[in-house]
């Protein structure tokens, strides 16, 4: 395997891990893609988008998220 292919192999794998740490392992790929394509349509330093970086932040000193509790501001019933 060339150092290329290495090198996105990691990357791929690091990217999924994001996932499953988010909780968004069953999730629908289409939403999960309609999702990254509307961040990445996201002002850099737009309010949102350091919003969205704090809370991403926070995640990963996290030891893990708990993918049954309701999501960000929403009440659990």
């Amino acid at each position: 395997m060339t150092a290329e292919r290495k090198k996105e192999a990691r990357e791929k794998f690091l990217l999924g891990g994001i996932v499953v740490k988010a909780g968004l392992s069953t999730a629908d790929r289409a939403f999960l893609l309609g999702g990254l394509i509307e961040l990445a349509r996201m002002t850099p330093g737009s309010a949102e988008h350091r919003r969205l970086s704090d809370i991403g932040e926070d995640a990963f000193r996290a030891p893990s998220l708990d993918p049954v509790s309701p999501p960000i501001g929403e009440d659990a019933a």
